[in-house]
């Protein structure tokens, strides 16, 4: 069964696995959030030790066909566009690698003129004598595309089905090719297939009830970890900031129910990567 019948029968039928993290999720008393927190830590040292993998995202270009209400570079917004060639490409680099980053990750919007798979390639090649670990946050491709990428040294691809919600999706996502929705939560495993061995997914936090947002995505991860087995799965936890465009939050979540969410993925995925943004507050 593809994810996509999965999703759409989500409200239905969850697996017990998905029933669990629910009960996770649910509201808890400090001493309960607390055993949790604990219990989480544990796994976190029996599975990663005491290491943190740090990455740098490296801008490549802000041309976006799309127009996505929540982000900044929509095509709609009067923002300057600009896109990196490879000498600029590659003095980013240099200035990232100078400062002991090892681990990178290419970003750019989502336009087939500027931000090509042969472009993307051709950056891909130029960096790998910097970094050990090279990953791409584009706009989703078919299988195809992202081979000559993978070929040319990336390992990692990154994916935000940003809401698992259709119907706020596409109230989200008013023009481009990102209004398919399902092209888009296929996109891990066409990667996958094309040779990727990091994936990560996640959801943006405040285009819906955060709860319901992770409930999905933990159904996601559960068919990525079954279907995609030789990959190492990462999830992204982004909450949502005011961008270009005047967007706002539509739902809010608390640090404590972010610790929370960070503490229900870990018991139900041992082995998962969690990925937090420097955007947090440290203290967090």
């Amino acid at each position: 069964m593809s994810f996509i019948e999965t999703l759409d029968n989500l409200a239905l039928k969850k697996s017990e696995l998905v029933q669990r993290f629910e009960h996770l999720i649910a509201p808890k008393l400090d001493q309960e959030l607390e055993a949790m927190a604990q219990f989480s830590r544990s796994l976190t040292l029996q599975n990663f030790g005491r290491t943190m993998r740090l990455f740098a995202p490296l801008y490549l270009s802000n041309e976006c066909i799309n127009n996505c209400r929540y982000c900044g570079f929509s095509r709609d917004n009067p923002i300057l566009r600009v896109t990196l060639d490879i000498d600029e490409v590659v003095a980013e680099a240099q200035h990232l690698a100078r400062q002991g980053f090892r681990q990178i990750l290419l970003v750019a919007g989502e336009h087939p003129k500027f931000v090509s798979c042969d472009y993307l390639a051709e950056c891909v090649r130029a960096l790998t004598r910097y970094f050990s670990s090279i990953s791409i946050e584009v706009g989703p491709m078919e299988t195809e595309d992202y081979v000559s990428i993978v070929e040319a040294g990336a390992e990692g691809l990154v994916v935000y089905q940003e809401t698992y919600n259709r119907g706020v999706y596409v109230e989200m996502h008013t023009a481009g090719p990102k209004r398919d929705f399902n092209f888009r939560l296929d996109c891990a495993e066409r990667g996958y297939a094309a040779g990727f061995r990091r994936l990560g997914v996640g959801a943006l936090i405040g285009l819906t009830r955060w709860q319901d947002e992770a409930i999905a995505l933990a159904a996601h991860l559960e068919h990525l970890f079954k279907r995609c087995w030789q990959a190492q799965i990462t999830v992204s936890l982004p909450r949502l900031r005011p961008a270009a465009g005047g967007f706002r939050p539509l739902f809010s979540m608390t640090d404590r129910e972010l610790a929370q969410l960070v503490c229900a993925l870990r018991i139900t995925f041992p082995q998962l990567g969690i990925v937090l943004s420097t955007r947090e507050r440290a203290p967090l």
